[in-house]
């Protein structure tokens, strides 16, 4: 068997403050006196479930936490930079990168500055580790629907300038998804990725409200499309990606274990699929661990794993001629 971390691959769903490393999370609430909930030191990584609102509750309380340590221009470059060597790590030449600039706009003077840094971070953590990188703006889908078109406006500003795309995130059990149309209406006619989450906690009729509402190019998860073979065989037709995470499936309760992930059932049906890690810092797994959950959950051969790399980077953003030389790679890869 080769080497997954030596297979060239894309990767697509990768959150902010997700991304943080945990030695960097107990360093930095070290550093400022912050008080870390025990699943987040001794019991790491914690036991998660968003099967009901407890679990998910405790899930955002988690986030929270982590996200509370990030308090210097220093400390968004560390994890940015951080984030793109675990991935060059993993063997990932592109990166897209998920963030939700409310979150950090009080800290940091505003969503706007926070977005230049955060652009910025990336453009040196890119230069520093060889690592072809962009940015998605995502908004929250349990704030108001007006702050999701503040935020789409100002991904479009930055169209061409590192942001790639839109998407929404949090709890798909939350809040009316045409609500967000206004907003993904705005990043539609930049051009800009539409990229909501979808088809996770909530089944095959959410990710129907995603393409009829949202017009999605690629869904955050969607995986549970398995679930309605018209629908997928839809996904399929349209060319819409899923950007499957299987580490954070199981951990939050919507598969009991990895096998019950249908990765086969979305490739037999020619759906393309781009694994990503979602959230290491509370899954436990970054980007190659999620191809060898697979390979080792459905006994996937080094040609579909070559063949997963070749959707991640068909599915990205990442320039025409960038795209080209990595296809090349993964070729290379599979025939070694």
């Amino acid at each position: 068997m080769r080497d997954l971390q030596t297979l060239p691959k894309a990767h697509l769903h990768l959150h902010f403050t997700g991304s943080m490393r945990h030695e960097t999370l107990l360093e930095l609430a070290e550093r400022d006196g912050v008080s870390l909930p025990d699943s987040l030191v001794s019991e790491w990584p914690p036991k998660l479930s968003a099967a009901d609102e407890k679990g998910w509750f405790r899930f955002q309380r988690l986030y929270d936490v982590a996200r509370s340590v990030l308090r210097t221009e220093e400390d968004v470059r560390r994890l940015v930079r951080e984030a793109a060597e675990d991935d060059v790590r993993d063997g990932s030449r592109w990166l897209e990168i998920q963030v939700d600039p409310s979150g950090y706009g009080a800290r940091f003077g505003g969503i706007t500055a926070f977005t230049d840094l955060v652009l910025d971070a990336v453009r040196s953590a890119s230069r520093e580790t060889g690592l072809g990188m962009a940015v998605v703006i995502a908004a929250n889908r349990t704030r108001h629907p007006l702050d999701a078109r503040t935020l789409a406006r100002l991904a479009v500003q930055y169209v061409d300038r590192g942001v790639v795309g839109f998407g929404l995130s949090n709890d798909e059990r939350r809040g009316s998804t045409a609500d967000f149309a206004g907003a993904f209406a705005i990043a539609e006619r930049a051009g800009l990725l539409l990229a909501p989450h979808a088809g996770e906690l909530v089944g095959p009729a959410h990710i129907r409200a995603c393409l009829d509402t949202l017009h999605a190019d690629r869904l955050g998860h969607g995986v549970r499309s398995a679930e309605d073979p018209e629908l997928l065989a839809r996904i399929v037709d349209a060319g819409v990606a899923l950007e499957v995470c299987p580490v954070s499936n199981v951990a939050l309760g919507v598969y009991s274990d990895l096998t019950s992930v249908p990765l086969p059932t979305l490739l037999a049906a020619g759906a393309t699929v781009a694994l990503g890690a979602d959230d290491p810092l509370l899954f436990g797994s970054r980007l190659a661990g999620q191809y060898a959950t697979m390979r080792a959950a459905h006994d996937l051969k080094d040609e579909q794993l070559a063949e997963l790399a070749r959707m991640s980077i068909q599915a990205s953003r990442a320039p025409t001629e960038v795209k080209a030389a990595l296809l090349l790679e993964v070729d290379a890869w599979a025939a070694a």
